[in-house]
C-alpha cells in the first residue's frame, strides 16, 4: 500500500471558509481528484480513515465540512461509537443544522470545492469523481447534476431522500447528469423506501444515464460507517469493491 499523506485544509467559499481533510499518495504526483461527501456525523476520524483509503488506492480526495457555517468540525460532539441509545439524541441537535444546508447553498459550496480540487497540486487535470454516505449521497447525486461537465463518476452509498415528492428532489437533477453513477442502498432505511429507490432508477434510466443501483441485503442506514452500530462489514467491503471500480473506470 502506498504512502498517504493527510493534512487539515481550509476551502473559501461565498459565505466563509470550510475546514476539510485532504488525503493524496505521498508521491509528489499528481493524482484523479475525488470529492467525498460526509454523512450528518460530520468530519471526523471515521472519514479521514476512508480518504486515507481511497487515496491508497490512487486518488487525492477532499473531505469538506459542510456544515462549515456552524463552525469547524466536530460541529457536534460525538462519542467514539454512536450507538443506538445515542443516536435520537445526537440527531435531535444535528437535524436544525442539516435542514438549514439547503440545496442552493450546497451546491454553491460544490462548486468551490470543485474549484479548489481544480487548483490543488496534487489533483490531476480533468473531471472528479465524487462521492458521498448518508446525507452525502443526495450531496453526490446533486453535484452531479449541477456540474456535469465536471463529474466523471457520481457514488452514493445508504443515501436518504433521494427521490421524493419535492420539487427540489435530488433526482430531479437526473437528465443533466453525464457521469456514470452507482448506488448502493440500504435494505433496511425507512430514509429510503421502496417507492422512492424505484423513483431513482426510473429517472436515471429515463435520462440515459449510465448507473447501477444495488439494494445490500439485511444492511441499515449508515452500514460503511465503522464508528456507528449500523456498521456492516460484508456491505462495507461490497461500498469499497463497488466505488474504486466506478472510480477505476471513470477517472
Amino acid at each position: 500500500m502506498p504512502s498517504v499523506r493527510g493534512t487539515s485544509v481550509d476551502v473559501p467559499t461565498r459565505d466563509g471558509v470550510a475546514d476539510a481533510y485532504l488525503a493524496h499518495p505521498d508521491d509528489g504526483e499528481p493524482h484523479p481528484a475525488v470529492l467525498l461527501y460526509m454523512d450528518a456525523f460530520g468530519l471526523r476520524p471515521q472519514l479521514r480513515r476512508m480518504a486515507d483509503r481511497l487515496a491508497s488506492a490512487g486518488y487525492t480526495v477532499l473531505v469538506p465540512n459542510v456544515f462549515h457555517r456552524h463552525g469547524r468540525a466536530p460541529v457536534v460532539e460525538l462519542p467514539d461509537v454512536v450507538d443506538s441509545a445515542r443516536r435520537s439524541e445526537i440527531f435531535k441537535r444535528l437535524r436544525p443544522i442539516m435542514r438549514s444546508l439547503t440545496p442552493d447553498l450546497a451546491m454553491r459550496d460544490a462548486g468551490a470545492y470543485l474549484d479548489w480540487l481544480a487548483a490543488c497540486p496534487s489533483a490531476a487535470d480533468g473531471p472528479v469523481g465524487v462521492t458521498g454516505y448518508c446525507m452525502g449521497a443526495g450531496l453526490a447525486l446533486r453535484t452531479a447534476g449541477t456540474y456535469p461537465e465536471r463529474v466523471a463518476a457520481a457514488a452514493g452509498f445508504h443515501g436518504g431522500r433521494l427521490a421524493t415528492d419535492a420539487p427540489d428532489s435530488p433526482h430531479l437533477l437526473a437528465d443533466r447528469i453525464t457521469a456514470e453513477v452507482y448506488f448502493g442502498h440500504a435494505d433496511r432505511d425507512p430514509s429510503l423506501p421502496a417507492e422512492q429507490i424505484e423513483r431513482l432508477e426510473e429517472a436515471l434510466t429515463a435520462a440515459g444515464v449510465r448507473h447501477r443501483c444495488e439494494v445490500y441485503a439485511g444492511a441499515h442506514h449508515g452500514f460503511t460507517q465503522a464508528d456507528t452500530a449500523a456498521y456492516d462489514a460484508e456491505a462495507d467491503d461490497r461500498h469499497w469493491a463497488a466505488l474504486l471500480d466506478l472510480l477505476d473506470r471513470a477517472l
